[in-house]
């Protein structure tokens, strides 16, 4: 097979590094919206549900037409539709939150090392230390 074919390509970007990173990403973004899914559908919307007088969302729909014995019925799910929105807009959020901490953190870190390399002491070149080294035995 060649090196430069086709398959030898796809197997050098599918094992690069950001690659495999990315992958990892999407898994753990699977898992992150799957708590929040759970998030909005248990947590928030049977509090929005008591707010707006026991209104549940999922079940908020619009009959187009009614259903009949050999056919369901076609509806707008807008209430599946809002549940989606506070999803997104809880993640989003999250994310958010996630994200300005961490560059808060990595400022901090940043602003810490600047610090230090300003009180640590300039180191002395060389052959200044030599000199003193010198002078100071001239002393004795």
């Amino acid at each position: 097979m060649k090196e430069n074919g086709f398959f030898a390509q796809f197997k050098k970007f599918i094992t690069r590094g950001n690659v495999l990173d990315m992958a990892v990403g999407v898994i753990i973004g699977a898992s992150f919206n799957a708590i929040v899914t759970s998030l909005v559908n248990d947590i928030i919307s049977p509090v929005i549900g008591i707010i707006t007088g026991g209104v549940d969302f999922t079940s908020m729909v619009i009959t187009l037409k009614a259903a009949t014995e050999t056919a369901e019925a076609v509806t707008i799910n807008y209430g599946l539709f809002i549940n989606t929105c506070i999803t997104f807009l809880l993640t989003a959020l999250t994310l958010f939150v996630i994200i300005k901490s961490f560059n808060k953190m990595q400022e901090m870190r940043a602003k810490k090392e600047t610090e230090e390399k300003a009180a640590a002491p300039a180191a002395k070149p060389a052959d200044i230390v030599l000199l003193e080294e010198i002078r100071d035995l001239l002393k004795k």
